[in-house]
C-alpha cells in the first residue's frame, strides 16, 4: 500500500491483491480502480492517497 507517500517507492503486487481481496462487489471494485489509477496518473504519482483501495 502507499503509507509513506514521502518516498517514491512503488506498491507490492501483494498489495495489489490484497486490495482487491476487501468484501465489495466487483462492479465497485472496477470503479475504485479506474477512479484511483485515474488520479495516479494525473497528478504523477504511485499513491492516489486512498490506500486499501483498489488501485492504490
Amino acid at each position: 500500500m502507499c503509507d509513506n507517500r514521502d518516498k517514491k517507492l512503488r506498491p507490492s503486487p501483494k498489495d495489489f491483491v490484497d486490495n482487491f481481496a476487501i468484501a465489495m462487489p466487483w462492479t465497485e471494485k472496477l470503479r475504485l480502480l479506474f477512479r484511483n489509477t485515474v488520479i495516479k496518473i494525473r497528478k504523477f504519482q504511485n499513491c492516489c492517497g486512498h490506500p486499501g483501495e483498489p488501485g492504490c
